[in-house]
């Protein structure tokens, strides 16, 4: 019995097959036989794409054309994928595109992965230090990263002498602008603190098409991916719009608490040197004030309060930022002293507890500790940042022993408290 049915069912298969071929047959020789037909859907194909010729001829090559020379003029004529599957194809249309177009019509629409955007403002004597905090971001990070480049004009060439050379990573973009300020006040803000620092306060301002942007200074390095503090991010609640670290965790040795002549936030003030911010919330936003009792928005409300206070800030746009978020507590997202370690955070015996317990996570080289014997430790790892082969494919194995501390013999310059920095340095790296 079973044998029959397998019979059977190979008949009925042969036949279904010999039916299809048939109509194959069937439907070329029609086609071959429409001749100069189709003048109509040529003209109704011409409204559908508007003449731009969308997938004209796609997928024909000259094999095509030499063997059918009708064929090849129809096929130039406009693309299959405004036609029904199921209609029968007139004349003047191609049937060797149907999965081509069908292809290009129904293929999976892959979401556009997302880039963590990372500005810096260089002037002056910085393009070296510059040049190592990107370093340092391209070597530990995960996604792709945007730069956005703030520099004077005579550092241009050589930013994109460099980066261009590191396009083989295929990790990042960047972008070079020049230094820019409101034209009435652009000499004042330019030497507000230092050359060009003011610059970070009209961000939000200038990369209008910008979501969310972590600015951080040139004597940043990063010893964890750029991602973890962008996922900071995720933790605002619908009130806060930036997020930054205290200025300090020690108020007995804090300087706005004790030195001030303005408002600040919190007890000890914030730092503005690593500033992660949601700008589509900072241009949105109307900020309360010292001024008016009208509310403000972020292009409103600078020039206003430099005009009050000049006279009074020794921090530049950081005291500026402070100011405004006396007034607008709600505003910010606090993140702990690991994110933006200092020397201040050691130079008094170690005052930032986060690290001592889970390491650090993005050195601050402020004081010019990079180029000077007072922070030994500090200077070991960014002279090992800056002498890194970036052209050399960093493995996880080459990350996990880059920071090795038995590399830099530091006990041997008598300074025990920055090899122990050094060390709770290492522990953090990921890898």
């Amino acid at each position: 019995m079973r044998r029959y049915l397998r019979v059977v069912v190979l008949c009925l298969a042969c036949g279904f097959c010999s039916l299809l071929y048939a109509f194959s047959q069937l439907a070329v020789s029609l086609e071959e036989g429409a001749g100069g037909v189709g003048g109509k859907p040529q003209a109704a194909a011409a409204s559908w794409l508007g003449g731009d010729g969308r997938g004209a001829g796609r997928g024909v090559g000259s094999s095509g054309s030499a063997a059918h020379h009708g064929r090849s003029d129809r096929c130039k004529e406009f693309s299959l994928c405004y036609w029904n599957p199921y209609w029968m194809l007139p004349s003047d249309v191609c049937g060797m595109n149907c999965f081509w177009e069908a292809a290009f019509r129904y293929g999976v629409k892959m979401q556009p992965i997302e880039r963590v955007h990372l500005a810096v403002v260089a002037c002056g004597e910085r393009l070296e230090e510059t040049v190592t905090m990107l370093k340092s971001a391209l070597i530990f990070s995960i996604k792709p990263l945007q730069f956005h480049i703030f520099a004077e004009d005579q550092l241009h060439d050589s930013f994109k002498g460099i980066l261009d050379s590191w396009s083989f990573l295929q990790t990042f973009n960047y972008s070079l602008y020049p230094i820019t300020f409101p034209s009435e006040n652009a000499a004042e803000w330019k030497k507000l603190f230092k050359p060009c620092a003011s610059q970070r306060l009209f961000l939000p301002l200038i990369l209008k098409e910008v979501d969310s942007l972590l600015y951080v200074d040139t004597d940043i390095l990063f010893l964890r991916p750029v991602d973890d503090i962008w996922s900071l991010l995720k933790k605002f609640n619908s009130t806060q719009i930036a997020a930054m670290a205290p200025e300090h965790e020690e108020p007995r040795i804090g300087w706005y608490n004790r030195f001030a002549r303005h408002p600040y936030y919190g007890k000890t003030g914030v730092n503005s040197g690593v500033m992660l911010m949601n700008m589509t919330r900072m241009r949105r936003k109307y900020f309360k004030n010292d001024m008016t009792t009208v509310r403000l928005r972020w292009g409103d409300i600078l020039m206003p309060l430099l005009k009050k206070y000049k006279l009074n800030i020794t921090w530049g746009d950081q005291d500026l930022l402070n100011i405004i978020f006396f007034h607008n507590p709600e505003s910010l997202f606090v993140f702990p002293c690991q994110w933006n370690y200092r020397p201040d955070h050691c130079i008094y015996g170690s005052n930032c507890q986060e690290a001592e317990e889970e390491g650090i996570f993005i050195l601050h080289g402020n004081r010019g500790v990079y180029h000077d014997d007072k922070q030994p430790a500090f200077r070991a790892i960014y002279e090992a940042l800056r002498n890194e082969n970036i052209h050399q494919k960093t493995s996880p194995v080459k990350k996990k022993n880059f920071f090795n501390h038995k590399h830099w013999d530091l006990k041997s310059q008598g300074n025990e408290q920055n090899l122990s920095v050094l060390l709770k340095m290492t522990a953090s790296i990921p890898y």
